[in-house]
C-alpha cells in the first residue's frame, strides 16, 4: 500500500481545507470501498481526510421531505422511522445492498461514491479504461455476465453496484454538496456519468467537492413502494438486476403516476423515463407493465454473455409493479 497521511475533519470547511492541500487528497467515509481499492492498489491516494464526524443526522424537511446526512450510517438510514414508513423502498434497498457489519460501517455519501465492481477493473494484469485510461476493455470480450446491457460503450461496460443510489434515484434526491467553489446542489440522477470515452470520469463532482447531505422530496405515494433485486446467492452479493418502484393508482384502477428506476444494469443507477411515461393513464395490468418494461429496455445491447437480463429486467419490472397494484392486476 502506498504511504499516506491522515488527517480528521470536524466539519465541512475543514474538511475541504484539509483536502485542497494535497493533490489527489481522498475523503474517507466509512471505508468499505475505498479502503479496499487501496489494498488492492486500483486507488493510491496521497492523503485521506477523515469525514465520519460530519453531518449524520436523518432530519424531517419543511416540505415534508428529508435531509440525510452524509455521514449517516446505511443502519441508521435503513432503521429510520420515517424512512421506513414514507420511502420503504429505500429501507428495503440499504438491508438488500450489503451484510449488517458493512451496514454499519458504511456511509450515505461514500454509498453514492463507491465505484464498480467489474472484476476487470480491480485485476491489474487486465486492461480497464476506467482504472487506466486508454488501456481498452478485457470485460467487452471477457467474462461479462454482470456487466451492463443499458448506457455502456466502446470503452466501459461496468455497472454502478449500489442499491441505495437507485432507490435514491427513483425517488427524485438531490445531493448536497460543498467545496472550494461553494455549496450547490445536484439531482443525484446527474451526479454519475456514462462512461463515454472516458469512463474514469464516473461523476460531475469538481476538484475538492465534498457530499454533505442527500436530500428526499416529499413524495405521497411512496408509502407504497417496493425494491427487489435479483442476485446469484440470496446472501451479500451485487445485483443481476434490481427494480425501486413506487406506484399511483386511481380510483379506476390507471396508474395516475409511477417512479421507476433499475440497477444492475447500467453504469449509473438506471432512472426508467421509458417506462414511466409508456405507463402514466394505462391500466394497472400485467400487459401494460409489460409494454412499458419493453420500452424502457429497446435499446438495451447485451454482450455475449449477459444477454439474460433483458427478459430478467422485464420480468422483474413486471413482477415488482404488480404486486404494488396488488389484486387490480
Amino acid at each position: 500500500m502506498t504511504p499516506f497521511s491522515f488527517q480528521r475533519a470536524g466539519d465541512a470547511p475543514e474538511a475541504i481545507r484539509l483536502a485542497a492541500a494535497t493533490i489527489g487528497a481522498k475523503y474517507l467515509g466509512g471505508g468499505t470501498n475505498l479502503v479496499d481499492l487501496m489494498r488492492e492498489g486500483v486507488e493510491r491516494p496521497p492523503a485521506l481526510v477523515d469525514v465520519t464526524g460530519l453531518a449524520a443526522a436523518i432530519e424531517a424537511a419543511p416540505d415534508g421531505g428529508l435531509v440525510i446526512g452524509a455521514a449517516a450510517t446505511n443502519t441508521a438510514l435503513a432503521e429510520d422511522r420515517a424512512v421506513r414508513e414514507r420511502f420503504p423502498l429505500l429501507a428495503r434497498a440499504i438491508l438488500a445492498g450489503a451484510s449488517g457489519q458493512i451496514r454499519n460501517m458504511a456511509t450515505v455519501g461514500g454509498n453514492l461514491l463507491q465505484r464498480t465492481r467489474c472484476t476487470y477493473f480491480y485485476d491489474e494484469a487486465a486492461r480497464c479504461n476506467k482504472r487506466a485510461p486508454g488501456a481498452g476493455c478485457d470485460a467487452r470480450d471477457g467474462f461479462n455476465r454482470i456487466h451492463a446491457i443499458l448506457g455502456a460503450s466502446e470503452s466501459c461496460v461496468a455497472t454502478h453496484p449500489s442499491d441505495m443510489c437507485v432507490a435514491l434515484v427513483a425517488l427524485d434526491a438531490l445531493v448536497h454538496l460543498d467545496g472550494p467553489d461553494g455549496a450547490r446542489r445536484l439531482p443525484l440522477a446527474e451526479l454519475h456519468r456514462l462512461p463515454g470515452e472516458r469512463p474514469d470520469l464516473e461523476t460531475e463532482l469538481r476538484p475538492g467537492e465534498l457530499i454533505t447531505a442527500v436530500e428526499v422530496p416529499p413524495l405521497a405515494f411512496a408509502a407504497r413502494s417496493a425494491y427487489r433485486k435479483v442476485r446469484d446467492r440470496a446472501s451479500y452479493a451485487f445485483a443481476l438486476v434490481s427494480v425501486a418502484a413506487a406506484l399511483d393508482l386511481a380510483e379506476d384502477g390507471t396508474v395516475r403516476d409511477v417512479r421507476l428506476a433499475l440497477g444492475g444494469v447500467g453504469p449509473k443507477p438506471w432512472r426508467a423515463h421509458a417506462a414511466e411515461a409508456a405507463l402514466r393513464g394505462q391500466g394497472a395490468t400485467v400487459e401494460s407493465f409489460r409494454r412499458a418494461a419493453e420500452a424502457e429496455l429497446r435499446d438495451a445491447r447485451p454482450l455475449r454473455d449477459n444477454g439474460f437480463k433483458i427478459e430478467l429486467a422485464a420480468r422483474t419490472i413486471v413482477a415488482v409493479l404488480a404486486n404494488l397494484a396488488g389484486d387490480r392486476t
